[in-house]
This record gives structure tokens, C-alpha cells and sequence, in this order.
């Protein structure tokens, strides 16, 4: 019988009514309460970590929950984060890159109602959760809604349908049906253990251009940060309108390291396509996300200049794979 370790972190899925609305307030051992059979299927033990609505998660909770099973790696077979769905993906995408090459399942769940509502959809997705933690392959996954989505390639899309998360610019890994496994694809983590990293740079920001925005704004987001991902329109580019490109130019040559993006769901960025990008590209040292989720692009940055500042070394190590979070990076990292 497969040992798992179930990891609490609050969530909906732990949360009970208080008199300003839904808060985390159930501890891991009482949501097994709720699905006794699983107990048949594998030996659970349970730490709680935090017990917080997903909003108030922060890196400092990610390199926590990598240092909690860092330090019970050898003892379980698998393991199971119960954790609220607003940032999950977030969290998915760092400890992808916090826990690499890991031949055990590193499984997060979550729910959109909680575990004691008539109707939640958090008992099917538990159950799931400790399945494909006992029969599933390694890394860092999502199981929700009976999809299991690569750590790295998920992204919230329904803020309220138990359907809540999609697989971005990848398929789906496996399903899980009347707790029965089809698996799609299976990881090709060959490591005996996993490489841990403890180290995170938070001094990364995010900013989402719109139209009319001033450019003063990239100027004040560069200045308070080592890094910066900036999501665009469409496949990519700056506004000409105002100094945007300057700005860039500018922090660039500073020694910040910018990434575009797209605010896109699917199908990623290409710099190249238009002049607003093209040009900026030519002439700018700036990397590209193409077919990154933002999540991911975001850790990601925030892991490598825990380790870097340098821009060849960050380039590098951007367009290196890591848990298929970037498809044809041969050719990206030679653009």
C-alpha cells in the first residue's frame, strides 16, 4: 500500500461560513474525514502548513511547502497539497521549478465549493488527487474536475464551474473517471531523486499593458524591480504612442531583465510578426515567452534570479525546458 503525504494549506476546499463570507477553517485530517475510503487505497499521514484563503499565498508559502516535502521526500510515495484554486496555479508553476525531476507524484487540489456543501466537487477531486498520487507519474501536477494538467501549463479559466482548469498550449496528461486512470501521456522524469531549490528572487514584477496606458508606468515598475514580465496584445509588441520603448530600452540597459508575453490564453507570443514587436526585439535585449502561461513565466523568472543576474545565463536558463513549460526552445534560445 502506497504512503502519501497530504499537505494542508487551506483553500475553499477547507473552508467553513463565518459572518464575512467563506474562510479557511478545516485541517487536513478532518477533510479525510469526508472520504474515509480512501484509506483503503493508500496510507495517509497529514501536515497542516498554513491554513489561508489562496489570495494571501506568497512565495515565502511556495519555498515553504518545497522545503516540507524536501524534508519528508524519502518517506512517502507521493504527495498530496490541498490549496485554494485562485492562485494554485501559481503555486503549481513554482514548485515545478522549486522541485524538478521528481519520480514521485507531487499532486495540488483544490475544490470550488467546500468539502461539507451538498454538491461539492471537492470529494471527487481529493480522491482523484490520492489516486493519481499512488498510480500517477512523477512531478508536479493539478488534478481538478477529473483533468490532470502539468504543473507548469495550468491556468485558472472558470472563476466559479468545477470545470476551473484549463491546460495551456498542452494537453492534458491523464483523466481520472469513476476513480479509474487513463493516463495520455507520461512524464519522463528518470531522476532517482529531485533536484530541490530553496532560493527565490520576489523582486520580479507583472504588468498588463491596455490601451492608453502611460509609459511612466513601465518606468516606475522597472525601477522597484530585478525583473519584469510584461503581457501585451496578441503575439506581441509596445504601443508606439508614447515612450514605451525608451522606457524598455532604458531598464534593459540597466542590467533588468524584461520578458514579453501575451495576455492571450492560447497559442503564445511572436515578437517577430509585427513591426511593434519586431523592432523591439532586433534591437533590445529582452527575452520572450512565447508559449509560456504567464504563471510560469513569472516563477520561472523569480527562480532563475534567485541564482542570476546575468543576462546570458537568465536567457539560457529561461529558454532551458523545465517540466515542458516551453515547447521548441532550441530555436528560441538561438533567436
Amino acid at each position: 500500500m502506497k504512503k502519501i503525504l497530504m499537505i494542508g494549506t487551506g483553500g475553499t476546499i477547507a473552508s467553513d461560513v463565518t459572518p464575512d463570507g467563506l474562510s479557511p477553517e478545516l485541517d487536513p485530517l478532518k477533510l479525510l474525514e469526508f472520504i474515509p475510503n480512501i484509506r483503503s487505497h493508500c496510507q495517509v499521514d497529514c501536515v497542516q502548513c498554513y491554513n489561508l484563503d489562496s489570495t494571501n499565498i506568497r512565495p515565502k508559502h511556495w519555498l515553504g511547502l518545497a522545503q516540507t516535502i524536501q524534508t519528508n521526500y524519502n518517506n512517502y510515495d507521493g504527495f498530496v497539497i490541498s490549496h485554494g484554486t485562485d492562485t494554485m496555479a501559481y503555486t503549481a508553476a513554482a514548485l515545478s521549478y522549486l522541485i524538478q525531476h521528481s519520480p514521485k507524484p507531487i499532486i495540488i487540489t483544490g475544490a470550488q465549493k467546500p468539502i461539507w456543501f451538498d454538491g461539492t466537487d471537492s470529494k471527487r477531486n481529493l480522491t482523484d488527487a490520492f489516486l493519481y498520487a499512488c498510480h500517477g507519474t512523477g512531478g508536479v501536477q493539478i488534478v481538478f474536475d477529473g483533468k490532470v494538467i502539468l504543473g507548469t501549463r495550468a491556468r485558472k479559466t472558470y472563476s466559479k464551474s468545477f470545470q476551473a482548469f484549463s491546460s495551456v498550449n498542452y494537453p492534458i496528461l491523464a483523466v481520472m473517471q469513476d476513480e479509474k486512470l487513463l493516463q495520455y501521456i507520461r512524464s519522463e522524469e528518470d531522476n532517482d531523486t529531485p533536484d530541490f531549490y530553496n532560493t527565490l528572487n520576489i523582486n520580479v514584477g507583472l504588468l498588463k499593458l491596455f490601451p492608453g496606458m502611460r509609459s511612466d508606468v513601465v518606468d516606475y515598475m522597472l525601477e522597484r524591480h530585478d525583473g519584469l514580465i510584461i503581457e501585451s496584445f496578441g503575439v506581441g509588441g509596445l504601443p508606439e504612442y508614447s515612450d514605451f520603448y525608451d522606457s524598455v530600452s532604458r531598464g534593459a540597459e540597466a542590467g533588468k531583465i524584461i520578458v514579453m508575453t501575451t495576455q492571450v490564453p492560447n497559442e503564445g507570443s511572436d515578437l517577430s510578426v509585427y513591426h511593434v514587436g519586431g523592432h523591439l526585439k532586433s534591437t533590445v535585449k529582452i527575452l520572450e515567452a512565447y508559449d509560456m502561461t504567464t504563471e510560469a513565466a513569472l516563477t520561472k523568472l523569480m527562480w532563475i534570479m534567485g541564482q542570476t543576474h546575468d543576462f546570458s545565463q537568465v536567457k539560457h536558463m529561461f529558454y532551458s525546458p523545465v517540466a515542458k513549460d516551453i515547447l521548441y526552445s532550441i530555436n528560441y534560445a538561438t533567436d
